[in-house]
């Protein structure tokens, strides 16, 4: 009688979760119908590619293994090789050498390059040394250090070193490079864009940056398949100005809220409207992303589906929770090692609060009254993250960019947000979160329910607590 009643509460928590019906008391794995058309037709003057593609496949640079998946690096190589006149690129972090060897190839060819990144990824890796830097950099370094090593013998020669260092090999060729601290301050909050502009017609922008994590996989690490990403090329005129103008911007030292950054900009291309906006700005700007993320939510009259890296915009779980009580379904996953913590927004979707180190709820927090339970993280290979910044409304209307959904991407970043009203490019992205919700963790997990209990034990009644961090 135990067995039955056990798999009757587990039939009835897979129910109610796939249908979002208010239950905090368990979790569920969410299933869905594989999308068996193997091709969608692309839109005109648009081309998408993901990294982790169920319908395709190519040989990993990594490790020569064949693996799922559409291979951004020759995506951007290409885009780069066919260069005439000029290369702009701005991207967090440029660390992959093939991308690094064909700009400067463009560049000693006489063609026009000119790269922007974040501060933190300036200096060649080879300079670095691990004493005194952060765990994660310290690991970053052993990855980079392993992908230079050609023969995998374990030990680095001068050649190898070289081969192996992206910004070293923009140095050495004579490559014009900046980071946001060109303005002589500590730099923006990140400059956290990913695009490159060709020739003044070609734009690629998207969730990925120019690194082996981000698009292979980590060297030494088998099982990793780079964070999930997608990349978006656009072939039109009118966009690559729009994003020409933020990159002279960034390249005349003017760097996160001490930018102007302006409101939406359109381009029609061929029957898709793209909407671009330019982070950061000020809280009382009407123009800010959250704020157009908001607008474009409450448009919404049938169903969101949300694949996101960071989720920690107060504002826009509101606007979500007003879509739902109107009727409007709601997927949402949110990187595994984002989704648990104290300020992410998937805790107030699934009516839980999650007190900090100490003891201190999020200001403002505000958990739902009726729970959804139809959210949840992605099964991912170990070391992989959730990196999408996406949004599919209605299977008509895509946003995209390198825009995480939060307070720091809108007021403190350089970055880039892109709606793109097409149900053609809607079909892809919509493909993806379909494979993304297939084996997906629904609703409060074990390892959340774990914390949760360990919060009250050390916090007393977590609820009860309504003192927030300031």
């Amino acid at each position: 009688m135990l067995v039955k009643k056990i798999n009757l509460k587990l039939l009835i928590c897979v129910t109610t979760a796939l249908i979002g019906a208010l239950n905090t008391g368990c979790s569920a794995t969410a299933s869905y119908l594989a999308n068996k058309q193997q091709n969608i037709d692309q839109p005109e003057g648009i081309e998408v590619r993901f990294n982790q593609l169920s319908q395709a496949e190519y040989k990993s640079p990594i490790n020569g293994r064949n693996r799922p998946g559409d291979n951004l690096e020759q995506f951007i190589l290409e885009a780069i090789n066919g260069a005439k006149g000029e290369v702009l690129v701005a991207v967090q972090e440029l660390s992959l050498p093939r991308i690094a060897k064909a700009l400067a190839a463009k560049h000693r060819a006489g063609i026009r390059v000119r790269v922007v990144v974040e501060n933190q990824y300036r200096k060649p890796w080879s300079k670095l040394h691990a004493a005194g830097l952060p765990a994660h950099q310290q690991q970053r370094l052993g990855q980079l250090a392993a992908l230079a090593d050609a023969n995998n013998d374990g030990r680095l020669n001068a050649e190898e070193t070289l081969n192996g260092d992206a910004m070293a090999l923009l140095e050495t060729a004579g490559v014009p490079l900046k980071d946001d601290t060109a303005d002589n301050s500590k730099g923006s909050g990140l400059m956290h864009h990913k695009f490159l502009v060709i020739d003044q017609k070609h734009v690629i922008f998207g969730s990925a940056n120019f690194s082996n994590s981000d698009i292979h996989g980590d060297a030494g690490a088998g099982r990793t398949k780079g964070n999930t990403n997608h990349l978006i090329k656009v072939n039109d005129q009118a966009l690559a100005q729009i994003f020409r103008g933020e990159f002279e911007k960034l390249w005349n030292n003017q760097f996160g809220i001490n930018k102007e950054s302006g409101s939406t900009q359109e381009a029609m291309v061929g029957t898709a409207k793209l909407q671009v906006l330019f982070a950061p700005h000020k809280r009382s700007n009407p123009s800010n992303g959250l704020a157009i993320i908001a607008n474009t939510l409450k448009q919404a009259k049938e169903k969101i589906d949300l694949a996101l890296f960071v989720f920690s915009a107060q504002e826009l779980t509101g606007v979500l929770e007003e879509r739902v009580r109107a009727g409007i379904k709601l997927r949402v996953l949110v990187d595994p090692g984002f989704a648990s913590r104290s300020y992410s927004e998937l805790l107030d979707i699934m009516g839980v609060s999650l007190p900090d180190k100490r003891c201190k709820l999020e200001a403002k927090n505000k958990p739902w009254q009726k729970p959804l339970m139809a959210v949840g993280i992605p099964k991912l290979a170990n070391g992989d993250k959730l990196h999408h910044k996406l949004a599919v409304i209605d299977g008509k209307t895509v946003i995209s960019g390198s825009f995480n959904w939060s307070p720091s991407a809108a007021h403190g970043n350089d970055e880039t947000l892109v709606i793109i009203h097409s149900a053609q490019l809607a079909r892809h992205f919509t493909r993806e979160i379909d494979r993304l919700w297939g084996g997906a963790n629904l609703g409060i997990s074990p390892g959340l329910e774990k914390k949760l209990h360990k919060a009250e034990r050390f916090c007393g009644k977590v609820m009860a607590n309504r003192e927030v961090s300031p």
